[in-house]
């Protein structure tokens, strides 16, 4: 039995095999229709989530299956004291697979050692989010069509944005990436993402805290949010969360063929004048993870039958 906790557990062929079949389903849905008929989807979403929830619930009913759980820590047993490994041990016996969001880096490798079914990361605090990374890929490769030789530029909150993280992790196993890092000095990427994975296998980064400077070399520009909910100090959030906002202005110097990507929800940082840019790929984003996570969860579960 397998579960999906860091994008890393997945290889490069894995992932290639995972968009190939969600490019099928997106070109041939029929097919799947029925293809989990039976099968339980749980979402155990310890922290609020509407992209992802509904993505996977919407992914497994188009599958043809079906699904139960919580939304929120506070209507589950964990409002009792209940453990992380007792309630994967319980859902265990009411689903066959497992889509768990927790505020706490770490829960859901818990879930996986303790559970009986698969278990999907679907966020862990500001440490991994493996199937946005997925969906980001997908988004990639039917954008530019290829996942290597591309200049990605992150913007905003670098240092608590696990989907930075893990898409950084990702792309560093592709040939010709550079990294461009765009950030204020307080939200910089983590001196250990740097180190592992960056310098480890000598990819190109350049650090800066303009926008418009790094825009003109960019293939991707991957925008963030400023997470309120990562935040000890409200004044240290108020002060950074409009540090970089992308409008129309700020497009001038970009290439023609930008890939525009956010994880969402933004608050303010992409100016809505540009979501009728065909650059923009935000929405997307969001479709691709629908197609990606379904063919996730037709992975996980044709190999727990083996």
């Amino acid at each position: 039995m397998r579960s999906l906790i860091n994008i890393l557990d997945l290889s490069i062929e894995e992932i290639d095999a995972l968009i190939a079949t969600a490019n099928d389903i997106i070109a041939n849905p029929e097919r799947y229709r029925e293809a989990c008929k039976y099968k339980k989807l749980a979402t155990l979403f310890f922290e609020p989530s509407t992209r992802t929830r509904l993505s996977f619930e919407a992914a497994m009913l188009e599958l043809g299956g079906s699904v139960l759980g919580f939304s929120e820590a506070n209507s589950s047993s964990a409002a009792k004291g209940e453990s992380v490994a007792d309630t994967a041990k319980t859902v265990s016996c009411y689903a066959d697979i497992i889509a768990m969001r927790h505020p706490k880096e770490g829960a859901p490798l818990i879930a996986a050692q303790n559970a009986t079914i698969p278990v999907i990361n679907a966020g862990d605090g500001s440490h991994n989010h493996p199937t946005q990374t997925l969906a980001d890929l997908l988004t990639i490769r039917r954008e530019k069509g290829r996942l290597c030789d591309l200049n990605i530029g992150f913007c905003g909150d670098l240092k608590f944005g696990r989907t930075v993280h893990s898409l950084i992790a990702a792309m560093s196993r592709y040939e010709g990436i550079q990294v461009t890092l765009i950030s204020p000095e307080e939200l910089k990427l983590p001196s250990y993402v740097k180190k592992d994975i960056l310098r480890k296998k000598d990819i190109p980064y350049t650090q800066t805290t303009s926008l418009e400077h790094a825009m003109p070399s960019l293939d991707i520009l991957y925008m963030t949010r400023v997470q309120r909910e990562r935040f000890f100090n409200e004044e240290d959030y108020l002060r950074l969360k409009d540090s970089y906002i992308l409008d129309p202005a700020k497009l001038r110097g970009a290439k023609s063929d930008l890939c525009i990507m956010h994880p969402l929800p933004r608050v303010n940082e992409i100016s809505v004048a540009i979501d009728d840019d065909p650059r923009a790929c935000y929405f997307k984003q969001v479709l691709n993870g629908k197609f990606i996570r379904m063919a996730l969860i037709l992975m996980l579960l044709e190999e727990a039958k083996r």
